[in-house]
């Protein structure tokens, strides 16, 4: 009697224990409430080199795709970090961040090269990566190594989206935003598809999403999206900022695509940003392009949304667009917490009035899934 007894409990032990890895590996959108459905579509910045109390409490309220780090604290100047002090440090922050939700999260950073990587020597991260037009002035194959040595340092760090490589074409070599930042891979789309390809299979291949930007191009931009308004009707270049992307994604491409906020009245005679212009996003990369991956927003809270639009409107026009994450990073304005709240909120809001169908949340947090057990976040 003990014998079967004993057998039974094995077997009921064994029942729970595929039960919760199936509720895991095969965890679809549509096993998701609504409210979880539209936290899959948020990924946000908070303060912090540990999970502070309030972090945690969001994470728990939100359930989000995931969230971004940064070095450098923007409201301080400077004068105290944002989230990353070392290695270690970091290390410890990201493995804390998972161990507060039951979906695996999404953990991105910016980490293109040059000026833009918040991983720096200064900091103890030992890998020295070029600025893209560095990189770009050589061998494709050394830019491979290059990313392939950075992937596996944002691996050891816990990070796993890297929200680069750029891929711009260099149209416009002083713009303020690409070009005069050394930004750019080239001014060929054939080298720019290349080295981009070649820095995007690297953090594939070491289990880190990577992400082409800033779609449909911001490399003829004479203005700059993070200060405001910036209109490229008149310099964008369609066939040739559009190349690098025809390329890639005929190639197969498995990461994600970033939106920018460009104004570009060709694509879109309503003159919306791009990253709210459903003629852009869905019109344009869906449709034409035929990108089916993920799309994420550039920051939300960048001059040029901010400048003319509400947070809870803009958040609701770029779902209604086909962006399927709304990235909220939190390092200019206040109440961060409330931010995140309220555009969740927002959306919800707009489904419950009919403004979103429910069917395209959930298209989002498919998608969402479905990057996530593409590199291992859901085993």
């Amino acid at each position: 009697m003990r014998r079967r007894l004993a057998a039974l409990i094995v077997l009921a032990l064994a029942a729970v224990m595929a039960a919760v890895a199936c509720s895991s590996d095969e965890l679809e959108a549509r096993d998701l409430t609504l409210p979880e459905a539209v936290g899959q579509m948020l990924l946000f910045g908070f303060p912090g080199t540990d999970v502070e109390p309030a972090v945690a409490e969001l994470l728990d309220e939100v359930r989000p795709a995931g969230l971004i780090v940064y070095d450098y604290d923007v409201r301080s100047g400077g004068t105290q970090p944002r989230n990353i002090v070392s290695p270690d440090q970091l290390a410890a922050l990201t493995a804390s961040l998972q161990e507060h939700s039951d979906i695996g999260l999404l953990i991105a950073v910016d980490a293109e090269g040059g000026l833009v990587n918040r991983l720096k020597q200064k900091y103890g991260f030992p890998v020295a990566v070029p600025s893209a037009a560095e990189m770009g002035a050589g061998d494709a194959a050394e830019t491979s190594r290059i990313a392939a040595e950075l992937a596996r340092e944002l691996r050891a760090a816990g990070i796993n989206w890297n929200l680069a490589p750029v891929v711009d074409v260099d149209v416009y070599p002083d713009s303020p935003a690409i070009g005069a930042l050394g930004r750019a891979f080239s001014a060929d789309p054939a080298e720019v598809a290349a080295h981009a390809g070649a820095f995007a299979d690297a953090m594939h291949a070491e289990s880190v999403v990577p992400t082409l930007k800033h779609f449909p191009g911001h490399g003829s931009a004479v203005g700059d999206t993070h200060l405001g308004v910036t209109d490229v009707t008149d310099s964008f270049v369609r066939e040739v900022e559009l190349a690098p992307y025809r390329t890639l994604f005929e190639q197969d491409y498995a990461g994600a695509v970033m939106t920018n906020h460009v104004v570009n009245r060709t694509l879109d005679p309503s003159a919306l940003p791009a990253t709210l212009s459903t003629a852009v996003v869905t019109g344009l990369l869906r449709n034409e392009l035929g990108f089916e991956g993920v799309v994420i927003s550039d920051d939300m809270g960048m001059g040029a949304i901010v400048e003319e639009y509400t947070l809870e409107h803009a958040a609701v026009r770029a779902v209604i667009a086909g962006v399927d994450v709304v990235l909220l990073a939190n390092q200019i304005q206040d109440d961060e917490a409330e931010r995140v709240l309220r555009v969740r909120d927002a959306i919800l809001a707009a489904v419950e009035s009919g403004e979103i169908p429910e069917e395209r949340i959930y298209e989002s947090a498919q998608r969402v899934l479905e990057l996530k057990r593409r590199y291992g976040l859901l085993d």
